[in-house]
């Protein structure tokens, strides 16, 4: 029952005052209080409940992310219930990024890792693209909440080539937005969303690239093959989601990822206990879904320090 039901009940007259405040506190405000238990275990510090908005606040770096009414998935959600969000991911990152570093944000989404690089090199130039027109809008605001001013956002998404695409896009699952239905739901939204390269992009501003986060559901490959100049000439880290099942959906396998790094002289690496272990192929027995790619030349360094 809702807090405007059991208000409802006092007001017509269904409960006395006395079990009104009774039935307020047992049902609802109680609720208040096991939070505040609870988040002692996870990363997030803090909830605000202000009006038709809840805010949650990360204990490193403070970012602060507006959770969208009925988002199951969002990154302060996930740290709800899973005590911690990409713990081990972020901590490489973390090591990876330079203080004055250009990055690019590929699948921003509502802006958990451009935020919190933001916040942790405020001399970072970053590039945050996002196409979903409601998720995007969130990005914005996070953005503004935190009042960071390196991070230009960008309404449209990153592929192989410059066009208008039909995404997949459902409320309660907004980073599982895709050009194909993941989900193979009936009553996904569908959103006509524009997309550019990375490399037509880069240059015209004028950029030098020198780490890139790129989760797009499945269409990594796309991203990076309107990306294969920047690679070449700049020679960036970077970190990115690679899934079997999702990769499935558009036709090719993770491998070809790899394939396509590899051949521009990258290696392939996972995170764990704050350094890097060299991965070669994904099976059918892998279990990572984030990697990292490290060029051989041009982060000999860190693959030295790294490298377990």
């Amino acid at each position: 029952m809702k807090l405007a039901d059991t208000r409802n009940e006092y007001l017509n007259g269904k409960i006395t005052k006395p079990d009104f405040i009774k039935e307020m506190y047992q049902r609802h405000h109680t609720h208040l209080f096991d939070f505040a238990n609870y988040l002692k275990q996870t990363i997030i510090s803090k909830i605000e409940i202000i009006d038709d908005c809840v805010i949650m606040s990360s204990r490193e770096n403070e970012v602060k992310m507006i959770c969208p009414l009925g988002d199951y998935r969002v990154a302060p959600i996930e740290a709800l219930n899973f005590l911690d969000y990409e713990s081990i991911d972020s901590a490489m990152i973390f090591r990876l990024v330079s203080s004055e570093d250009t990055v690019i944000d590929i699948g921003a989404n509502m802006g958990w890792y451009s935020i919190n690089i933001a916040k942790k090199f405020p001399l970072t130039d970053i590039h945050a693209f996002e196409p979903i027109p409601k998720t995007y809008s969130f990005l914005e605001q996070n953005i503004k909440l935190n009042a960071v001013n390196n991070i230009a956002s960008y309404h449209f998404g990153l592929s192989n080539e410059s066009k208008d695409l039909t995404f997949y896009f459902y409320p309660e699952g907004s980073g599982n937005a895709s050009s194909v239905n993941l989900s193979e739901r009936t009553d996904a939204e569908l959103v006509t969303c524009h997309v550019e390269r990375l490399d037509d992009f880069v240059n015209s501003n004028n950029l030098h690239v020198d780490f890139i986060k790129c989760d797009v559901e499945g269409a990594e490959l796309f991203a990076f093959q309107g990306a294969i100049e920047t690679l070449k000439n700049d020679k960036p880290i970077v970190f990115t989601e690679m899934l079997r099942k999702w990769a499935a959906k558009f036709n090719y396998h993770p491998n070809e990822i790899i394939s396509l790094f590899s051949s521009l002289g990258y290696r392939c690496f996972v995170a764990n206990d704050n350094n890097l272990h060299e991965f070669f192929e994904m099976d059918e027995s892998t279990i990572e879904t984030n990697f990292f790619f490290l060029h051989s030349d041009n982060h000999a360094s860190q693959i030295s320090a790294l490298l377990s």
